[in-house]
Order: C-alpha cells, then structure tokens, then sequence
C-alpha cells in the first residue's frame, strides 16, 4: 500500500514534507483543511506513503458484506456506543482498549465554511491521554504536510492557538470554505510559510 499511495501521489503531482515520529504507538490526527471529498482520499494516500497505518471511523451501519470487508481493508471501524457513551467517551474507550491506534478525524466537521472547529477532537485526546499529530493538505504547493505533535493541556483556549498557528497559510482545495479566526486577525499574511518543527 505504501508504495502503491507513493506512486499515486507522485502520478497527480503531490509530494509530502515531514514525518510521523515512530514512537508514538497512538495518535489522534487532525486532518484539515477539509473542504473537498478529494481530501479524504489525497489524506489517506499521503499518510500512508509514509508508511502509516491510519483508521477513519464509518458508521457501523455500512459495515454490511461485502462493503465491511473493504472498508476494514482501508482502515475503516465502526463505533461502538453501547451504554449510551457519548461519542468522545466512546472514542476515548476506543484508545485505551487498543495497543496500536492512529484515528484521523476532521474537526471542521462539514466541507462548507465552518467558523468554529467542533471539539471533540481535543477531547478524545485529553480523555485517552494521547497527542495529537496535525496534518494538512495544502493544495497550492500540493504536499500533504505532517508536522507537530501536540500533547494536549487540557487548556482548549491555548492548545488551538498552537493549532491555529500551524494551518497557517495553508491552502485549501476551495480556500473560501477554511476558516481559522485568527487567519482574519490584523497582519495575517495568507502565503506567509508556517514553521512546522
């Protein structure tokens, strides 16, 4: 799959920059910008030419044969939310009973314009006692970008401006739908390079 995720990447023009460090056996993964159906497709091929194994949760009700047996190939699970747990309880859950897990998730929740990224996210991390990998793709340059490890405070507020600091600048598939407040903050500066260590 790596090589195959390589092949394609290269074949459409894509490149990527950064790295997964190996010693992180659970991530959380935000993936954004996400305003276009070819996100989820150019993520999953980025992160696994870089020979990442990554799972995307899918409703349970579409794990039906033969489509269950596909969508477990490519790294789909489903949710198991008996008990009533809420859905970041349910995750969190899911972390801790797995040796091995980095679960993609796209906070922006929507590929239309969202000014407000749900949180969720941030709290399957803080709950689960994981990092957070961030990863972007950035259509202008073309490259699938994986960049800082955030081990999460607890402190929303603080944490995502760290967040908002590296999606800086990127670029997404249709610019208009990505929004982060402070991008519109006086002095932002839309092609300015973000630092990524």
């Amino acid at each position: 799959m790596k090589n195959l995720s390589k092949w394609l990447l290269n074949l459409w023009g894509w490149k990527t920059e950064g790295e997964v460090p190996k010693e992180y056996k659970k991530l959380l993964i935000v993936e954004a910008p996400h305003t276009s159906n070819w996100d989820y497709l150019l993520g999953m091929l980025a992160i696994t030419s870089i020979g990442v194994k990554v799972n995307v949760i899918i409703k349970k009700e579409l794990f039906f044969w033969p489509l269950g047996f596909l969508l477990r190939k490519i790294g789909g699970i489903s949710l198991d939310r008996s008990g009533n747990l809420s859905k970041v309880d349910a995750l969190a859950n899911l972390f801790k009973e797995k040796e091995e897990l980095n679960l993609a998730i796209t906070p922006e929740g929507t590929r239309s314009l969202s000014t407000k990224w749900k949180r969720g996210y941030y709290y399957i991390a803080v709950k689960a006692g994981v990092p957070i990998l961030l990863s972007a793709l950035d259509y202008k340059k073309k490259t699938g970008i994986f960049g800082k490890i955030l081990h999460p405070t607890g402190n929303y507020e603080e944490d995502f401006k760290i967040i908002e600091d590296f999606y800086r600048g990127v670029v997404a598939k249709y610019p208009e739908n990505f929004n982060l407040s402070r991008q519109y903050l006086e002095g932002y500066e839309p092609d300015k390079a973000r630092d990524i260590s």
